[in-house]
């Protein structure tokens, strides 16, 4: 499957400034794959460690991390010959071994001849430990996500609808009626289906929605899993409480995060640790509330206020065990619920994207769904679910602040009126 973070990938390897690159994100978003794939077409050879796989690895970084050490060593172990700009050095599950994370400072600043990707699924948690030495400044950055709905499209062989929806986006006019009909049911398909890459491939193959749940059941084992193995002993039950409440707060009208809603009495200071655990696991983003949508929008952010998304759109489906037709068909039995994951939908691409996004709400209850800087330009996004809704929070909102121009996404096709691009919601990938 084609990976947008391949192009990051070659920027990076023929970047005459390059720096080891750490690559991190939640578990199963593909890293591995990713990189050995890349590591396979741009290099004459791959050197892999496996830090979690191999147990003993980890005892070869306690006496000397130093370059010249190192790769003859590393060498033997891979039984591959490490050579100077041809050979990729890939650490995997380096959160392991802090040792080997930390050499990456000498191999900046004494052997940057050498290529090395690191990789983490829960590198966020571990930097953050107090005893952790990160190489700051001595490393590039790179976080990856589970397939956007462009990358959804192209595994479904759906390049030239891919083209055409590119193509409206930017000159605002509408799709064809059978392309725009087919790529609403590819964007509710993906809602089931999410972007993990193991799940899009077997979707792409058998078109099986059982054999997908399953797949998306076992991932959502394992976050539970690292809950317990990467956490402090008195902060698992609650990592674990909230993240559950998480899908059931999307469910509310207003899904503004509640601590209440976690146990009755909740309050922010038992459940901020759990929350930023969930964060730093790449599992769950959040975003803030904007007092005022002005120029630095994070200086107007309110600390207090905000709204959390999971990662993943097909394991919130997964966990909140809905029934596939159910979404496909956007069935009025799920009520609030298509509210929350329409705009869970839009979180996870704004992020990929590389936005912070904020939502906005006035005294008397208006609320805009997020508000990100594009190009330079503070933009109002507003996000239906339907076609036949009124935004009239985003009419106040435009009264009040006259932005250049807002972006409504809903099912409608590309237009573009009274100063609102309309943009169908399988084409959000594009802002």
């Amino acid at each position: 499957m084609y990976r947008k973070i391949n192009r990051f990938f070659e920027d990076w390897k023929n970047n005459p400034h390059r720096k080891p690159l750490v690559v991190q994100g939640a578990r199963q978003v593909g890293k591995t794959y990713s990189i050995l794939e890349f590591g396979r077409t741009h290099y004459e050879n791959v050197a892999y460690f496996n830090f979690e796989r191999n147990g003993k690895l980890k005892a070869n970084f306690d006496e000397d991390i130093s370059p010249a050490y190192l790769i003859p060593l590393l060498s033997h172990i891979s039984g591959q010959t490490i050579i100077k700009e041809k050979t990729l050095i890939v650490f995997d599950e380096v959160q392991v071994c802090e040792r080997a994370l930390t050499s990456l400072k000498y191999f900046c600043e004494e052997a940057p001849e050498y290529h090395i990707i690191v990789a983490g699924s829960l590198l966020g948690v571990a930097v953050n430990r107090k005893e952790f030495s990160f190489p700051v400044g001595k490393v590039d950055l790179k976080t990856m996500h589970p397939l956007d709905m462009e990358e959804f499209l192209l595994a479904m062989g759906e390049e030239a609808m891919v083209g055409k929806i590119k193509d409206c986006f930017q000159t605002d006019s509408p799709l064809p009626f059978a392309f725009h009909d087919s790529a609403m049911q590819y964007y509710r398909q993906y809602l089931v289906v999410g972007g993990m890459p193991e799940c899009v491939r077997q979707f792409a193959e058998t078109k099986d929605y059982i054999l997908i749940r399953n797949i998306q059941s076992t991932i959502l084992v394992n976050y539970l899993d690292d809950m317990s193995k990467y956490n402090q002993q008195n902060e698992i039950k609650k990592t674990r409480l909230t993240y559950n409440n998480i899908t059931v707060q999307l469910s509310k009208k207003n899904t503004r995060f509640q601590y209440k809603l976690i146990k009755k009495g909740g309050r922010a200071s038992e459940f901020e640790n759990a929350i930023e655990w969930l964060n730093l696991s790449g599992i769950v983003s959040q975003v803030y509330k904007v007092n005022q949508p002005r120029k630095p929008l994070d200086d107007n952010k309110d600390i207090d206020a905000f709204k959390i998304y999971v990662s993943d759109l097909g394991l919130l489906c997964a966990k909140k065990e809905l029934v596939v037709q159910d979404v496909l068909y956007m069935s009025d039995e799920l009520e609030y619920f298509k509210g929350g994951l329409t705009e869970n939908y839009v979180a996870v691409h704004l992020k990929i994207n590389g936005y912070t996004a904020y939502y906005w709400e006035s005294a008397r209850g208006a609320e805009v769904d997020f508000i990100i800087q594009r190009n330079g330009t503070i933009i109002p996004i507003e996000v239906k679910s339907a076609d036949n809704m009124q935004a009239k929070s985003l009419k106040v909102y435009i009264e009040s602040y006259k932005p250049k121009y807002a972006i409504k996404l809903s099912t409608k096709n590309f237009g573009f009126t009274d100063g609102k691009k309309i943009v169908p919601l399988y084409a959000v990938f594009l802002i």
